[in-house]
């Protein structure tokens, strides 16, 4: 079993460090990975606010259609992240953002990340994200952008994409309706500039969507009077 990662970690109920452990997530841990994420679903305030995988989905990408890389203490599944290689049709992100169909071999989505309540407050999401994508380049095809859907009003998912500076490039409705956030990394262009900045209200959706329908693209949190307001750019 080859370790990705190797650290110490809060459980926040025993209130102690543990060592924790980061591993690859093969077709043997199908069982656990759905019942972690059913705990993390049931532990949500806001159950629309985390779109969950189905087992095909999970089959798929453990067939080889993506990666899963899982975090343990003491052997148990405390969180996981997966990426996944989309099939190309009608409903593919990358033409939400754009994109030539030419290009859209070139995606990979960031899918479901989740993190046991018992673990959270470890900035574990972000760790998983860096040792994920750190991963990326193994995978057996070039991926040049790397995109997700997130619910609007999903703090703690939209802190994790603008921490992996990932940038909204699109609003549209996804899953029978509900209205997503289209974030996007263009792997090539890593430093990225930006010019023109102006926020808009988190809960502002039509200002968002004349912004970003006239090129602007959302890049970050700002507090205004003690409000998150996210924070539009133009790319340079």
């Amino acid at each position: 079993m080859k370790l990705l990662y190797e650290g110490t970690i809060t459980n926040q109920a025993l209130r102690k460090q543990q060592p924790f452990y980061m591993r690859q997530l093969t077709m043997d841990d199908l069982p656990v990975i759905e019942q972690v994420q059913r705990e993390v679903i049931e532990s949500l305030p806001e159950k629309a606010a985390l779109q969950p995988l189905s087992t095909e989905e999970f089959l798929f990408i453990l067939q080889g259609h993506g990666l899963l890389i899982g975090a343990f203490v003491d052997e148990q599944l405390i969180g996981f992240r997966a990426l996944l290689i989309p099939e190309i049709d009608e409903e593919h992100l990358g033409l939400d953002i754009g994109l030539s169909e030419s290009e859209l071999s070139k995606v990979i989505y960031q899918e479901i990340s989740v993190v046991l309540p018992d673990y959270r407050g470890n900035r574990l999401q972000q760790k998983l994200a860096d040792v994920i994508m750190k991963e990326v380049p193994n995978l057996t095809q070039p991926f040049r952008y790397v995109c997700c859907t997130v619910a609007p009003m999903n703090i703690p998912s939209l802190k994790d994409k603008f921490l992996q500076e990932m940038h909204i490039g699109s609003l549209t409705e996804k899953y029978d309706g509900m209205q997503r956030y289209i974030f996007v990394k263009d792997l090539e262009r890593p430093n990225q500039r930006y010019t023109d900045y102006i926020t808009a209200a988190l809960d502002d959706m039509y200002t968002q969507q004349k912004l970003l329908d006239e090129g602007y693209v959302g890049i970050g949190f700002k507090l205004v009077k003690g409000f998150h307001e996210i924070q539009f750019a133009k790319p340079v």
